[in-house]
């Protein structure tokens, strides 16, 4: 099976891991802007990472045969600095502006405060004047009530629907989300988020329509082929194929081509490592 990651920091990846997930069928992956482990103090160092993630990721993705894009943006974890978080979103245009970006993301809400809010706003306004594709982060904890603050501010913007992927759903988001029009994401993460199990029941109850699944991989306890263990599960599980391709490859795709650079090469093949150099 063809699987897209729609949503994974291979920054903070090593080069095993690219050739695992080529070799388990993963063909395309999305790397949201996201935070490093520590806030960043300067607009430039923001501007370094973007410019990290659009080009030479882009490049040694391509390396292990997997099509590489990404989303900008200041990420809700540094969002509480206004003045910075400003300086950035003011000096983004150029890295929206590249190729390799599909999205304006990954942008919502962390602790829920008034100025996450703003600059989620700002952000928004931003993405809805580029029309792009947005991917909204929920956050890790108090999700309904993030979710109770996100909706209002959608809803006045007046985004379309079919443009904003809402991520890191639960069991307790997706009875709130689930009859919207927004495609929504679920995150198989050890530990801290969902399993392949809680994906399966979630799937059971609520449908797989503009749903998809991510693993989210990151400098954390985290696994790049997450994808994987959901299909292998649901297989298990008794869900029919078509159910499990929807979720790890066909609403990926329809999101994202909501982007007109989306255009995945599915047929890459990994190049010889010793044709490259660092």
């Amino acid at each position: 099976m063809t699987i897209i990651e729609p949503h994974i920091h291979m920054v903070s990846r090593t080069t095993d891991d690219y050739q695992r997930m080529y070799a388990a069928g993963i063909r395309a992956c999305v790397e949201p802007s996201f935070w490093l482990g520590t806030n960043r103090r300067y607009a430039g160092t923001f501007f370094d990472y973007f410019q990290l993630i659009l080009d030479f990721e882009t490049v040694r993705a391509r390396r292990f045969g997997i099509d590489h894009y990404a989303a900008v943006s200041v990420n809700p974890k540094e969002a509480e600095d206004l003045a910075l978080a400003r300086e950035v979103i003011a000096g983004m245009g150029e890295y929206l502006d590249h190729p390799r970006c599909i999205a304006l993301g990954e942008i919502g809400l962390n602790n829920i405060t008034p100025n996450e809010e703003t600059i989620f706003t700002e952000q928004l306004e931003v993405a809805k004047a580029r029309n792009m594709p947005i991917i909204i982060h929920l956050p890790h904890f108090h999700k309904p009530e993030g979710v109770a603050r996100i909706l209002p501010i959608l809803r006045q913007m007046a985004i379309p629907q079919e443009m904003i992927l809402i991520d890191h759903n639960t069991e307790d988001t997706m009875p709130l989300l689930r009859d919207t029009g927004y495609y929504l994401g679920l995150t198989v993460y050890p530990i801290s988020k969902l399993t392949p199990e809680r994906v399966s029941n979630i799937i059971r109850r609520h449908g797989a329509e503009r749903v998809l699944v991510n693993g989210s991989a990151d400098w954390g306890v985290s696994d790049p082929l997450s994808l994987i263990r959901v299909v292998e599960f649901l297989r298990r599980d008794g869900h029919p194929e078509a159910t499990i391709q929807s979720l790890v490859f066909d609403t990926a795709n329809a999101f994202y081509s909501h982007s007109p650079r989306w255009k995945p090469e599915l047929s890459l093949v990994p190049v010889d490592p010793r044709e490259f150099q660092r």
